[in-house]
């Protein structure tokens, strides 16, 4: 199974801590997580400081969760940090905003994935399952890291894999080796950690035994 890290930070000073530590086992090529939530769709903010992670000039490419209002007005910037893939939610987007993100995506040869609240109805995201191939399903409420993970949310993967065969399923919160593995069973090709990997003494076995599943 593919395994993401998540950054989901507040500060600076742990942005710059975790990277570090992902240095040490996350492979050259492979996709870092970073949580972009504004403290309007989520309760909490993450440090958003555009000039800030500029600056760091960050080794991996990224995959940028935008948990915010307004997503569109999100992707120019991120694209000038290192996105590689953006991650927007259904509750966040109407045809219209979709597609300005859709067009900003195929124009800088980014990736496009489409998630959604643990609330949200498989059916709600039928607009769109023509326009995009790749799916998050967000197996938390959006925001803090750290939360126990949803197992009703594992109906909407297997949902999206019955609907789009051939589409890429990834999932999102309170993942461990066993929430891993019914995801996998679900149908989910990608999974995502902070807290099991980060908050883990040791990061790297963390990080392996959650790809062998």
């Amino acid at each position: 199974m593919q395994i993401i890290p998540v950054l989901n930070c507040a500060h600076r000073d742990e942005v710059l801590e975790r990277v570090s530590v992902a240095k040490t086992f996350l492979p050259e090529g492979e996709f870092l997580h970073v949580d972009v939530a504004d403290g309007v769709f989520t309760f909490h903010k993450t440090w958003n400081d555009m000039a800030g992670w500029a600056a760091l000039q960050l080794p991996f490419p990224l995959e940028i969760h935008l948990m915010v209002e307004h997503p569109e007005t999100w992707i120019a910037p991120w694209l000038a940090v290192g996105a590689k893939r953006f991650i927007v939610h259904a509750e966040t987007i109407d045809q219209d905003s979709f597609r300005e993100i859709a067009a900003q995506c195929k124009a800088n040869d980014v990736e496009l994935m489409l998630s959604s609240n643990p609330e949200t109805l498989p059916e709600d995201l039928t607009p769109y399952l023509h326009e995009v191939s790749q799916f998050q399903v967000l197996c938390v409420n959006p925001g803090f890291a750290g939360q126990k993970f949803l197992p009703l949310t594992m109906e909407k993967v297997k949902w999206l894999k019955e609907a789009i065969p051939h589409a890429i399923i990834e999932v999102d919160g309170g993942i461990t080796p066993e929430t891993a593995k019914w995801a996998k069973e679900a149908g989910a090709d990608i999974a995502t950690t902070a807290t099991y990997i980060f908050g883990n003494e040791d990061p790297a076995s963390a990080y392996e035994e959650l790809k062998s599943i």
